[in-house]
């Protein structure tokens, strides 16, 4: 009998220390734990100031949502190279880890996309996708040689600081910087450039969960993707606004569609809406290459021109000075943005068309406001001289014509008479009477 009492007493026992673990597993309110988060990013434009900023603001966000990464989609050709190590900054201090990710097939990480690459904590390509090519330039053109190779050793140097410490291949990473090399997405996986290959998100969040990794400080996180929830990110609607006015032709397009509302609303003064729109059009056009790498030289050229279309307008050089300051224009707009890849600089059939369109119609409009100054402003009799009389009273020589509705003592002079209904012209003003003679006299 004790020893039965003794059994149930143990066995209370213990059923009542189980009892506690068994709901401590599941939540006080009753619902299952809220799956992990990932902020997703997509970056598929040229490296500049505005992605900078887009790319800054995801990370705040993500940081806010305690996510366990950052997936950032991209595919780019390069940009700036100030852009890039802001960015870079921006990706090494971030709370939550960076995972850049190539893709969808197609796309790649040219020049700054590279560097980009090369400081997530997690690096991965898309299948069918590439890398590379990160040889900085400077202003599109060939350079000094001493220079050049300053400017290379910077960007190598750049890379390096932190491609070892994310446990890259240095040498391969710099042979990118300096011999412009790019790889497939298998090249860089073999390389140890990239992490994986997967072909999707998806994919990706499977191959990384339960992966532990070393942050830029030295500290290791295990990830915990299994089931995550992904947020995208988009760029907000100012953010789309100002990357398109990064784009240089467009910032050229609205700087010579604006200079010429302004130069309308000069020449046909109290119109009022050209001149607001262009002066709006102008400011925009400010704002975008203030974003980008202007050449001064070309800003003196495009000053030059402005100059030389106005002097043609005034001085008869039988189009030299004209011509002179389009092809002034056509180069200075050419030439107006030292960008380091093609799509950050303007295109050669953007600005041979606005050049010499430009050139055209303010030239045009310069004409005609030169001969509008150059007329004489008649009012009162004055104002009817040349003007066409009609006889009222026969003229033999004086009589009485009407013009401009209103009734004038008149003088004939190079004929006796003018029968009433003749037409006659008016040849000058002497005091309160008209000098006439015939049409037919002055012809």
């Amino acid at each position: 009998m004790k020893a039965t009492i003794k059994a149930s007493l143990l066995s209370l026992l213990l059923l009542f220390c189980l009892t506690p673990i068994g709901f401590s597993a599941t939540p006080s309110d009753g619902k299952a734990p809220d799956p992990p988060v990932v902020v997703k990013l997509a970056i598929h434009d040229t490296i500049q100031p505005i992605t900078a900023d887009y790319l800054q603001r995801g990370l705040d966000a993500a940081a806010r949502l305690h996510a366990q990464a950052v997936i950032i989609s991209m595919g780019t050709p390069g940009g700036l190279l100030e852009s890039t190590r802001a960015m870079v900054q921006a990706i090494e201090s971030s709370p939550v880890p960076v995972v850049i990710f190539i893709s969808p097939a197609g796309s790649r990480a040219g020049s700054a996309g590279f560097f980009l690459l090369e400081a997530a904590d997690l690096a991965a390509m898309a299948p069918g996708t590439n890398a590379g090519a990160a040889h900085p330039i400077v202003e599109g053109h060939e350079i000094d040689p001493i220079l050049k190779e300053k400017i290379e050793n910077d960007a190598a140097a750049f890379l390096r600081s932190y491609a070892a410490r994310r446990g890259r291949n240095v040498a391969a990473a710099e042979d990118a910087v300096r011999n412009s090399k790019s790889y497939s997405d298998q090249e860089a996986l073999n390389l140890k450039l990239v992490d994986l290959v997967t072909p999707d998100d998806q994919s990706l969040l499977t191959a990384l969960d339960g992966r532990e990794i070393h942050r830029f400080d030295g500290s290791a996180v295990t990830l915990h993707l299994r089931g995550a929830e992904i947020v995208t990110t988009p760029p907000s609607l100012r953010e789309r606004l100002l990357s398109q006015l990064t784009n240089p032709n467009l910032a050229v397009c609205l700087l010579v569609l604006g200079c010429l509302l302004i130069y309308l609303e000069f020449n046909v003064p109290g119109t009022v809406v050209p001149g607001a729109i262009g002066t709006l059009f102008v400011l925009l056009g400010f704002f975008g290459l203030n974003l980008l790498p202007v050449r001064h030289t070309a800003v003196v050229l495009l000053l030059a021109a402005l100059v030389m279309i106005v002097l043609e307008a005034k001085f008869a050089s039988h189009g030299i000075l004209a011509l002179a300051g389009t092809v002034s224009l056509v180069f200075g707009l050419a030439t107006l943005v030292d960008g380091p890849i093609p799509e950050l600089r303007v295109h050669t059939s953007v600005a041979v068309g606005a050049g010499i369109g430009f050139g055209i119609i303010s030239f045009g409009l310069a004409f005609i406001a030169l001969r509008a100054h150059r007329n004489k402003v008649l009012l009162g009799p004055q104002a009817m001289i040349g003007g066409t009389a009609i006889v009222r009273t026969p003229l033999c020589p004086n009589g009485q014509v009407e013009i401009r509705g209103e009734l004038w003592q008149a003088s004939l002079r190079g004929q006796s008479t003018l029968p009433v209904g003749a037409s006659a012209r008016v040849r000058d003003v002497e005091g309160l009477v008209l000098i006439v003679e015939s049409v037919g006299d002055s012809v």
